[in-house]
């Protein structure tokens, strides 16, 4: 132990311990901000006040703000949406599909997070460039993934050769897409269903 001569603290007796904190919480806190404002919508105060820290603590842990966004984006495909990674190693490309669809209507009546899609709102009318090009990316990463997935199937024979996997990947995420825009306007998990069974109506026969 070191003694200090009296009347003399330590530094961080004069400054204050810093306040722990757990950063897969407050990451977690940040994802719902972002989610409900927007990536401009989100404020730093917003965003330190949900995460129960300081900006410095914030600047230490995450970087800025957009670096915050980017590890946000990391925990929402890892966490809300990751149905979509395992739903692509079903079997059969309709049964991947229909996961999709269904895992995005499953969203709309979990109370533990906000309606819609991180991915869509995040970045609506959002002036950051970089920010918007990194969304855009994000989401055109999740609609190869399933492209390749559709391109196995026709090469297995589970979809017909005049199927495009280009094409039913395009239509599948512009579904999912609207699927989350609605849920954001207040549709229940069960009109979402019914939007998937008839979108899936469309999926070609073999």
């Amino acid at each position: 132990m070191v003694y200090l001569p009296i009347g003399m603290k330590s530094e961080t007796a004069a400054r204050g311990r810093p306040r722990a904190f757990d950063p897969d919480v407050a990451l977690e806190r940040a994802m719902h901000v972002f989610w409900a404002k927007g990536y401009e919508g989100a404020s730093l105060s917003n965003l330190t006040r949900a995460m129960r820290i300081n900006r410095p603590s914030l600047y230490a842990a995450f970087g800025n703000k957009q670096q915050l966004f980017g590890k946000v984006l990391d925990r929402y495909m890892d966490g809300p949406v990751a149905y979509f990674g395992k739903a692509l190693a079903a079997p059969k490309a309709r049964d991947a599909v229909k996961e999709i669809f269904f895992g995005t209507a499953r969203m709309a009546d979990d109370p533990r997070i906000p309606t819609g899609c991180l991915m869509v709102q995040g970045a609506l009318a959002c002036g950051d460039t970089s920010v918007r090009k990194e969304v855009a990316e994000r989401r055109a990463a999740a609609e190869v993934a399933l492209r390749r997935r559709l391109q196995r199937a026709k090469r297995e024979g589970d979809l017909p050769q005049s199927a495009n996997p280009a094409e039913l990947a395009g239509y599948v995420m512009t579904v999912v897409r609207g699927m989350a825009v609605q849920s954001a306007g207040g549709a229940s998990r069960d009109q979402l269903r019914r939007v998937a069974q008839v979108a899936l109506r469309a999926w070609p026969k073999r």
